[in-house]
């Protein structure tokens, strides 16, 4: 018997894009709402599709942006050859209910997966910030800035001495910021310029520009994937 395969479950096939900056965007009583454009290159083709019968689940893997045949290791050339698709930087997968209606080969057409107002869940990697302290890291109070003070900007105290004589496990502490998987919900969608090929998204979204995002269907539980 098989072990149980368990990810999260997407409300509806989503896409990948770059994140081109932020700008604002007027909408039509006058109302500034800061955006973040996001473009498409070359890509969002589905590479694989998964079923329970054949992996133990109901998935759609989705390639985007192409990219020189020797940028990539020889087995990814080989998974995307066997199924004559150009060569793709980023593989990523969707799981969703059903997968029927969609074949290898096939291209993600934006306009019609989403639409205007639409509500989107947007995934990336946010902005390396390298080592920093615990008050920018964890908003943490400083100390006294006067004469004879000797605690400025240092974390103070990380535990009792003798009970329980060690530091806890998951202590906000000084270390590496940023760098990390980021998931924002529920943003909207402004405006779609098919022409551009572009998207805005209302509020700021992970990374820098130039960085991989991946836009997906919010999810609503009991609305649109199921409960269990």
């Amino acid at each position: 018997m098989s072990p149980k395969i368990s990810n999260s479950m997407e409300a509806g096939i989503g896409i990948m894009g770059t994140k081109l900056g932020m700008m604002s965007y007027f909408e039509t009583d006058g109302t500034v709402v800061p955006v973040t454009v996001v473009g498409f290159r070359e890509g969002n083709i589905v590479t694989q599709v998964k079923t329970e019968s054949t992996d133990g689940y109901n998935a759609v893997q989705v390639g985007y942006r192409r990219v020189r045949d020797k940028k990539l290791t020889k087995p990814e050339m080989g998974h995307l050859e066997k199924s004559g698709i150009i060569p793709m930087r980023h593989l990523q997968e969707f799981r969703l209910v059903d997968v029927g209606e969609f074949e290898v080969n096939q291209k993600l057409v934006l306009e019609e997966i989403f639409k205007e107002g639409d509500l989107v869940d947007v995934s990336g990697t946010t902005i390396g910030k390298g080592f920093q302290g615990g008050i920018k890291r964890w908003h943490f109070k400083r100390g006294l800035m006067t004469h004879g003070s000797k605690s400025h900007r240092a974390l103070g105290s990380i535990g009792a001495g003798t009970t329980p004589g060690r530091v806890y496990k998951g202590k906000k502490m000084p270390g590496r910021m940023g760098g990390t998987k980021q998931k924002i919900r529920k943003l909207k969608i402004m405006k779609i310029d098919n022409d551009l090929r572009i998207v805005m998204i209302k509020g700021a979204l992970p990374g820098k520009p130039g960085n991989l995002l991946r836009i997906a269907p919010a999810k609503i539980v009991g609305k649109n994937i199921p409960k269990s």
